[in-house]
């Protein structure tokens, strides 16, 4: 049996459809009910990563963890980024020493090594950052280091750094994308010049599924952590422009300059604290450095010790994606005819 955390949530539930796929048996964690996973004959425990004796509840009887929730974004506060990432990791670190189970996986991010400024090519010997624009990167690399610290011969760990992870249902990168697109609010920022790599949602799975059947105490990937992305550096505005050609919208040609999306980002922060708002803003200070500057890795250490090599392009993945929306779109249409309100994922 293999617990994912946040089975529920779209890269949980692409490794959840994965392994199932191939007939193992599958255990998920999430807050909420969960009856799409019910229906793949999943068992589900729901509940929060924040309690203890239910984080064990989940993991009892399994052999190996796959730990993928989390409190993403770039928005709230720092308390709840640690309750959610830190204390959430720390109980299934628990729960695995406890319950004696050997393996875990953990889904980090790349942010854990972003000081600002371009990145480009480098490989998992760059350090962890000192210091970081979000709450959300601070969690996630001192998630990352106490799952890496937990390595040992009785509890093998591994931790993967998906880079931006699209494809159907997604409800941030192509989500976002799309619903500012449609409202006019899309803007590229610094001419969308700066090459980033990005990870198809596939992909993402599939690394998670490598590393679990290759990771064990003494295993070259033990205690260690591995970049995840499509090897396709590409300017950052052929990804959104590709997106939006799939949602079959006409490509972002207006841009603003990073030092202005770096001050609106700012101000609406502020505007946003002061008035104790609980969405996120339009920009935040971190996603205009994140969007003015470029990402991408060297992958050999994922090839070399994971067999990571990833199954579709994104052009392949643009085409699935495409596909995806026009079913939705399809689906809506068919709902509106029958006088039946359904939101799209876009």
């Amino acid at each position: 049996m293999i617990l994912v955390t946040g089975g529920s949530g779209f890269v949980g539930g692409a490794i959840v459809r994965q392994l199932v796929a191939r007939g193992d048996l599958v255990r998920s964690l999430q807050r909420h009910a969960a009856p799409g996973l019910q229906a793949l004959g999943i068992q589900t425990v729901c509940g929060d990563l924040a309690d203890t004796e239910t984080v064990l509840q989940a993991a009892r009887g399994c052999d190996a963890v796959i730990h993928v929730a989390a409190k993403a974004g770039v928005w709230g506060s720092a308390r709840d980024y640690q309750l959610a990432n830190v204390r959430g990791t720390r109980n299934v670190l628990n729960a695995c020493k406890t319950l004696g189970i050997r393996k875990l996986v953990y889904t980090s991010t790349p942010s854990v090594v972003h000081s600002g400024g371009d990145v480009e090519g480098i490989d998992e010997a760059t350090p962890i950052a000192t210091h970081f624009s979000s709450p959300y990167a601070q969690s996630k690399a001192d998630a990352e280091l106490l799952v890496l610290q937990a390595n040992s011969p009785d509890l093998a760990t591994v931790a993967l750094r998906p880079h931006l992870v699209w494809g159907p249902n997604d409800p941030q990168l192509t989500g976002r994308i799309l619903a500012r697109a449609k409202s006019g609010r899309l803007r590229l920022v610094g001419g969308g010049k700066k090459r980033i790599d990005s990870t198809y949602i596939d992909n993402a799975a599939l690394a998670h599924v490598l590393a679990l059947d290759r990771v064990r105490p003494g295993a070259a990937c033990a205690g260690r952590a591995y970049f995840i992305a499509q090897d396709e550096p590409m300017p950052q505005r052929d990804l959104i422009n590709g997106i939006l050609a799939a949602g079959g919208l006409p490509p972002c040609s207006q841009s603003v300059s990073p030092r202005i999306a770096w001050l609106l980002g700012a101000l609406l922060e502020g505007f946003g604290h002061l008035r104790q708002q609980a969405h996120e803003p339009m920009m935040t200070r971190f996603l205009a450095e994140q969007l003015a500057t470029a990402h991408w890795y060297d992958l050999s250490a994922a090839r070399r010790d994971l067999d990571y090599v990833p199954q579709l392009t994104v052009a392949q993945g643009l085409v699935r994606l495409q596909q995806w929306l026009t079913e939705q779109a399809s689906t809506d249409r068919d709902a509106v005819r029958a006088g039946v309100g359904i939101s799209t994922a876009t």
